[in-house]
């Protein structure tokens, strides 16, 4: 027996599973990690923490297994988060910054006034502060000594994949790949590599940049810790762009949508990047071998987190696990819309300045009502992404497929048909993340053939189709577009 394992290291916890040749989960180990708020609109990770909980699941998940029986190992992440770190010591100068964070939106809307259409053609991204390139400036401004010991190439930056591998090749391997790259603002994704005039608009040292690398060959070997040494890592790429391999949208027009902490829908563009438009972005899938795949992408930047808000900070439930029934206890909404715009709203509306509303509130409003409208957020928020995606694609659906934590909510997706009018699928295999992470390790090491080897493992659980009229569909959608309305720019 041979297995491929997978490091899926999320914004709000680390895991590891294990597959088997037919794509099947065989084993998970799963752990959390904190949350760290330093201010408003500021979110930050230990990246210690981090490594220690990505190993203590991953020894979790192989204990089981001889060593030897594990073939590689492939890794998918949370994106744009940034670590800046000691390559002597192999520590980080600073909490990490993760994507969701806004401390930096005031910088990123001066570049934006005059640099935006160049960003746009250069790396198929709007300006904003959740990707990586104005995190990078903050860290290297705001540490003392951090630019003078960047310059100096002391200092090694890196998305969270390319910390993982650092930290498991002992500081041999700085490296990412295509997909984690053309998420940092510093890479043209039409020549593949890192920018200068980027790096020179957002004063980045090229000395701290990892080598770009495909997201599918032999990066090296692990070597820390003991319990995983000898392992072949195989595989790495941004955890949307490794939930559209791991759905097999291997075929130009096919389209997945991951419910996550956020909400990321993206659509296969084929081999050159298409013109992004002022809603969506274009980004890089993957690469194999000589073969880049590109993707257009729309974001939300709250999905499933609003249902952690509805336990941590409003504390109308106790656990992830109750919204589901409590939303259920009721039949709909009772007129209530929540717009989770948290840390601004993403994909179509870009709008840094956005901030979250709860309207339509009764004295016969309930925590049950404001449960129901929060899940329908993220089917609202997803509607809007489809609607963005295919106007500029041009291209048109049959069918929807969906995956990540909350695509378990039957509910959810049911009502996700309903307003798109459109069926809804759901895989046997929801973690699709983590899946297309071991798909791409295990083609560098043989382990699968082709990717028409493993279009044949994916299998449909259930398919939700329309239950309401078009009509209705539309008056829903228009109410909660009037509810988004009234969230834009508050925040000035």
């Amino acid at each position: 027996m041979a297995f491929i394992l997978a490091f899926d290291q999320g914004t709000t916890s680390s895991r590891s599973m294990v597959f088997d040749h037919d794509g099947r989960s065989v084993k998970l180990s799963q752990k959390p990690h904190r949350q760290i708020y330093p201010q408003p609109g500021w979110v930050e990770h230990d990246p210690v923490e981090i490594w220690q909980a990505q190993i203590y699941t991953a020894t979790e998940a192989i204990r089981e297994f001889p060593k030897k029986a594990i073939r590689a190992v492939g890794i998918t992440n949370q994106r744009e988060t940034t670590v800046i770190w000691e390559r002597d010591t192999g520590l980080p100068i600073y909490d990490a910054i993760v994507w969701q964070d806004r401390r930096t939106a005031a910088f990123c809307d001066k570049i934006k006034a005059e640099h935006a259409n160049e960003i746009k053609h250069k790396t198929g991204l709007e300006v904003d502060a959740y990707f990586s390139a104005s995190k990078v400036n903050w860290l290297l401004n705001n540490i003392p000594g951090a630019r003078e010991r960047a310059e100096d190439g002391e200092l090694a930056f890196g998305t969270i994949d390319s910390w993982l591998v650092w930290k498991l090749t002992n500081g041999r391997e700085h490296v990412t790949d295509v997909s984690n790259a053309s998420r940092t603002m510093l890479f043209n994704i039409n020549s593949l590599e890192w920018d200068n005039e980027l790096l020179s608009l957002f004063d980045v040292p090229k000395a701290i940049l990892p080598e770009i690398r495909s997201s599918s060959e032999v990066y090296g070997a692990i070597e820390v810790p003991e319990e995983l040494s000898g392992i072949t890592i195989g595989g790495i790429a941004g955890d949307q762009q490794a939930a559209l391999f791991g759905q097999t949208c291997f075929l130009p027009g096919s389209v997945k949508n991951t419910y996550g902490t956020g909400c990321f829908m993206l659509q296969n563009t084929g081999d050159s990047p298409a013109t992004p438009s002022a809603q969506i972005l274009s980004t890089v899938g993957w690469k194999i071998g000589r073969q880049t795949t590109y993707a257009i992408e729309g974001s939300v930047f709250i999905g499933g987190a609003v249902v952690e808000w509805l336990r941590d900070g409003l504390k109308i439930i106790k656990s992830s696990s109750e919204a589901e029934e409590l939303a259920n206890s009721v039949d709909d909404s009772a007129g209530v819309y929540f717009v989770p715009a948290f840390s601004g709203l993403g994909t179509p509306h870009w709008d840094q300045d956005a901030r979250g509303l709860i309207i339509g509130l009764t004295r016969s409003t309930s925590r049950a009502h404001i449960a129901k409208a929060a899940i329908r957020s993220i089917a609202f928020q997803t509607a809007d992404l489809l609607d963005a995606l295919c106007s500029t694609s041009g291209v048109g659906l049959h069918e929807l497929r969906v995956d990540g934590g909350a695509a378990r909510n039957d509910s959810l997706l049911q009502f996700q048909a309903d307003i798109l009018q459109l069926p809804v699928v759901r895989p046997e295999v929801t973690e699709t993340t983590a899946l297309g992470a071991a798909y791409l390790a295990g083609l560098a090491v043989g382990f699968w053939s082709s990717t028409a080897d493993l279009e044949d493992h994916w299998t449909i659980e259930r398919r939700f189709v329309p239950l309401i009229e078009a009509s209705e569909s539309d008056e829903l959608r228009e109410r909660w577009k009037d509810a988004v309305g009234r969230s834009l720019r508050w925040h000035k």
